[in-house]
């Protein structure tokens, strides 16, 4: 890959970043359960993503069953992530929910090297280390102390475990598939999980508010369609633990975006844990963009 390509799975993970950084606030404005928030947000977004997928049909009879179950493993993972961490924001606020969905890194670094063998620099850990501090900065003035909030707070400790094991398997699929085929039947499969689980549970598909299907579509356009996806994108060229770093910028955005819309104060050290995500995250990122350059050039 030359130097300038190199960038481009980078900058997409800025992008995907700020793009998945509004979810928290669309669906804290949805009244609807967190289960048919989850059900909507994927069946739009497979539904928007037809039509281009028409031409990539053929693709399909290449799938290998291997291929096929760790699709479906990564689905019903991703379902099981949007139900517990969409649950999660009713009983907590968005920055402490936000900031332990996106505390990856420490199972990404696990999975990593568990299942797929990925070796991990001193450099790496530490980057780690700086941006999951600075998690914590943030959510110090937000965690409280009560059954409901910590009932909150483990519920996107879970949502995080899932969606981790998540791009842990995409990484692994991403490289035999393309984007949009990968994409394409993995949301299907969390579609039809989350339908499953909806109708199990006998919740309404259909009386909502027009506030809630506003909702729906754009959190399958912005966070999904355009956030997830341009990480799927990138974890061709990136590791699961790269993604998961760069998703480290999403309490920096979800705080500021949640001050503005619903109110809630950023305190002083939000800032400052802010600060630490960054520095976390472009200290990780610069080092990994310089040994694969350094790979590149002795390879050629």
């Amino acid at each position: 890959m030359k130097s300038t390509n190199l960038l481009k799975p980078y900058l997409a993970l800025f992008v995907g970043a700020l793009s998945i950084s509004t979810s928290a606030i669309l669906v804290k404005w949805v009244a609807a359960p967190a289960a048919v928030t989850a059900f909507y947000r994927l069946f739009l977004t497979v539904l928007f993503m037809t039509p281009f997928f028409i031409k990539y049909i053929p693709e399909m009879s290449g799938i290998t069953k291997r291929d096929w179950l760790f699709s479906i493993i990564s689905g019903v993972l991703l379902a099981f992530h949007f139900i517990l961490w969409f649950e999660s924001l009713n009983y907590t606020s968005v920055t402490s929910s936000v900031v332990l969905v996106t505390l990856q890194p420490l199972f990404a670094f696990v999975g990593g090297y568990v299942f797929f063998k990925e070796r991990l620099t001193v450099g790496a850990l530490l980057s780690g280390l700086l941006a999951i501090t600075g998690s914590v900065i943030i959510s110090w003035g937000d965690f409280r102390v009560s059954g409901k909030a910590l009932f909150g707070d483990l519920l996107a400790l879970l949502a995080c475990a899932m969606v981790t094991g998540y791009w842990l398997f995409g990484q692994d699929l991403r490289k035999r598939l393309s984007l949009m085929t990968y994409t394409y039947v993995v949301y299907g499969v969390s579609s039809m999980t989350l339908l499953l689980y909806v109708l199990a549970f006998r919740y309404s598909l259909f009386s909502y508010s027009q506030t809630d299907w506003l909702c729906f579509i754009l959190l399958a356009i912005v966070p999904t369609l355009l956030g997830h996806s341009l990480m799927n994108w990138s974890v061709k060229w990136v590791s699961a633990v790269t993604v998961s770093m760069s998703i480290l910028f999403e309490p920096v955005g979800a705080s500021i975006l949640a001050y503005f819309l619903l109110g809630e104060i950023i305190q002083p050290s939000q800032w400052i844990g802010g600060l630490f995500i960054l520095t976390g995250i472009g200290t990780y990122l610069w080092s990994e963009n310089r040994k694969r350059a350094f790979l590149v050039q002795e390879s050629s």
